[in-house]
This record gives structure tokens, C-alpha cells and sequence, in this order.
């Protein structure tokens, strides 16, 4: 047998051993997978910042997201559904201002700890005026071609995804990390490394192997 099939076969082997062995793992296998970025292994968070689950696990992503590795990307994505919409609106207004670093935490706390409804204009640009942003330029940009972009995008995603409830993660396309899956949610960052350790090792089973050297190509 070949070199290439040999690895085909590895391949084969792992994902099959995979779906007899998911009940056991804190991630579950999803479909249809989602294309990702090429050589990298991508984990996309699902959050609403009116998400009190979201708000805690807030801290602990963060401090994950530090010492991530290099073949790994992260992305966050504020869910759109129903209500949620509102909410996605003002992280990518925020994020088109250059202003996500700054105001990404506060945002979860005026919502979740003082109880500041930023879904509604008034109190919204009563607490950006607050925070040094003139609630003008933020209704400008709130307008944009590139916020709305982003927003659809967003929903897109979600559709894709079959996102009803956060926080959720997804890893390499393929598997979803819930508090449900990892069997609570502070068990959620350690599945999500499992996650990403289970798809290192499918991608390396199913590379093309190397062609030795001195091997004519047929």
C-alpha cells in the first residue's frame, strides 16, 4: 500500500474511532462542517452581551486568548437571534470605531452589573457620552455599509451554525463546545483545547503524506 493511502487510511480510522467515541468527549461533531481558514485551527465564540453565562465566562476566554497558540485563531461573533440583534448592532458599531479593546468589557458590565439597557438609544448614548464617545459619530457609523455588512455576516453564521443558545464554540468547523458538552461551563476552556488537540491530530491523518525523495511522480 502506498504512502498516501496508508494516510487515507489513518484518516478513515480516526474518524470512524471518533464517532463511536464522541459521548465521551466534552465536544460534539457537527454537520454539515464549516470551511475555516486554511492552516489554522479556528475557534469562533458565539456571545450576547445580555448573556449572563456569557458575562462569566467572559474572564476565563480572556485569559485563554493570551496564550493561545500559534496555529490557532480566535473570533468572537455576536449572536443575532430574535432580540439579540440590538446588542450584535453595538459590538460592530464599536468595533468599526476602533474602540472594541477599550469599551468590550465595559459593555458586558454596564449590561450585566448595572443593569444599563444599551439596546435602548437613550440610555445608550446617555452611558457612550459617559465614556468619552460622542453618540453622533456612533449613530453614523451604526449606519455603515461596513456595520451592516458585518451584521449579516453575523446572522449568516449563526444560520450556519444552527446557533440557539450561548455561549457556544466552535473549533476547526467541526465541533461544538457547550456547557451541555463539557459538562459545565467551567469545563468549557479545557474542551475547547481537547477540541483543538482532537482536530491537530485529524488534520495530521489526513495530510497527503511527503513523497520520498528520488520518487518519480506518476
Amino acid at each position: 500500500m502506498s504512502l498516501r493511502k496508508l494516510a487515507s487510511a489513518a484518516a478513515a480510522l480516526l474518524i470512524a474511532a471518533a464517532g463511536t467515541a464522541f459521548a465521551q468527549l466534552p465536544f460534539r461533531a457537527i454537520s454539515p462542517a464549516q470551511p475555516t481558514e486554511p492552516d489554522k485551527v479556528e475557534v469562533i465564540e458565539f456571545f450576547w452581551y445580555g448573556c449572563p453565562h456569557c458575562y462569566h465566562l467572559e474572564p476565563v476566554l480572556n485569559a485563554w486568548i493570551k496564550g493561545i497558540p500559534k496555529d490557532v485563531v480566535f473570533k468572537r461573533v455576536p449572536a443575532t437571534s430574535g432580540g439579540w440583534v440590538n446588542l450584535a448592532q453595538v459590538y460592530y458599531t464599536v468595533e468599526a470605531m476602533g474602540l472594541l479593546d477599550q469599551l468590550h468589557s465595559k459593555i458586558f458590565d454596564a449590561i450585566q452589573k448595572d443593569g444599563i439597557n444599551l439596546g435602548n438609544k437613550k440610555m445608550r448614548d446617555e452611558w457612550l457620552t459617559k465614556q468619552g464617545v460622542d453618540p453622533k459619530k456612533y449613530d453614523e457609523v451604526e449606519k455603515s455599509f461596513s456595520v451592516s455588512t458585518k451584521l449579516q455576516r453575523a446572522k449568516q453564521l449563526g444560520e450556519l451554525y444552527k446557533v440557539d443558545s450561548v455561549p457556544q464554540i466552535f473549533v476547526a468547523g467541526k465541533y461544538q463546545v457547550s456547557a451541555e458538552s463539557a459538562g459545565g461551563q467551567e469545563r468549557m476552556i479545557p474542551a475547547v483545547d481537547a477540541a483543538i488537540a482532537f482536530a491537530r491530530k485529524e488534520r495530521v491523518a489526513s495530510a497527503p503524506a511527503p513523497v520520498p525523495a528520488g520518487t518519480a511522480k506518476r
